[in-house]
């Protein structure tokens, strides 16, 4: 009988280590791993860092854009000459003749004003937007050099084009927004220009947001995979125990009526 009790308390005592192990191994790979964030790899950094950039990147050409070029639209008109001058006052100018050559001229500033025919308003004509921003008073800015008669035929050219328009409608571009009385004869910023400053942008603005995207979607994935694994090693860990344990089982049960066979077989009658 001491036999048969100490199999049985070795065998309750290796049940309660089997419960014990089996109930850490299931508890040690349960929800504590499902929220565990993985790290990040230096791949998934610079692939993140470049997406932030692209965007930021994105986001500065369209500030700069918007302000440059999106504000200085124009409408078409049409406009007649009214008249044209060339002012007494020339403008002074500097250009570079060598290396450490500074020169400083003057230039004749061309007046042309027209009438906007939508409208009926006056306004000084200028060549593009540039010649607004350079000088707002004459109608373009000659490149200034020491030879004045040079300077002052290519004014009175221009000056002779216009007044051969005789009221002669052409078009011209003005600004609907703004009061002031500066129309300008050639767009520099057509169309096609602001395709190009709205694409472009466009394009690199979703290229960085489609890295950032797909990097987060990676290490979804990754700690998705990570939780299933855990929980599949989980499962395989709580079923080996129970194996071994009902094997131990059959075992003991079977040592132990061979030897109550071998004492009834040596017990005296």
């Amino acid at each position: 009988m001491t036999l048969t009790t100490g199999s049985g308390g070795t065998m309750s005592s290796w049940r309660m280590h089997a419960g014990k192990n089996r109930n850490i191994d299931h508890h040690d790979g349960d929800l504590p791993d499902v929220h565990k964030k993985l790290p990040p790899s230096a791949g998934e950094d610079r692939a993140m860092l470049l997406g932030f950039a692209m965007m930021g990147f994105s986001v500065l050409m369209f500030f700069l854009l918007g302000i440059t070029i999106l504000n200085t639209q124009r409408e078409e008109s049409n406009c007649t000459v009214i008249r044209t001058h060339i002012m007494d006052d020339w403008m002074d100018c500097a250009f570079i003749c060598g290396v450490d050559c500074r020169g400083e001229g003057k230039y004749p500033c061309l007046q042309v004003f027209v009438n906007l025919t939508h409208s009926g308003q006056k306004a000084l004509l200028h060549y593009n937007e540039e010649a607004v921003q350079i000088n707002s008073k004459c109608f373009y800015t000659p490149k200034c050099h020491r030879d004045r008669n040079d300077l002052l035929t290519s004014a009175l050219d221009i000056k002779e084009f216009f007044d051969h328009k005789n009221g002669t409608p052409f078009t011209c571009f003005y600004s609907p927004d703004n009061q002031s009385e500066d129309v300008i004869l050639i767009k520099k910023y057509d169309q096609m220009v602001l395709f190009h400053c709205l694409f472009w942008p466009t394009l690199t603005l979703l290229g960085g947001a489609l890295i950032v995207g797909m990097v987060r979607l990676t290490q979804y994935l990754s700690l998705l995979c990570e939780k299933y694994s855990a929980a599949h090693r989980d499962e395989v860990g709580g079923k080996v125990p129970y194996v071994e344990q009902h094997q131990f089982k059959l075992w003991s049960v079977g040592r132990s009526k061979a030897r109550s066979r071998e004492i009834l077989r040596w017990w005296p009658d």
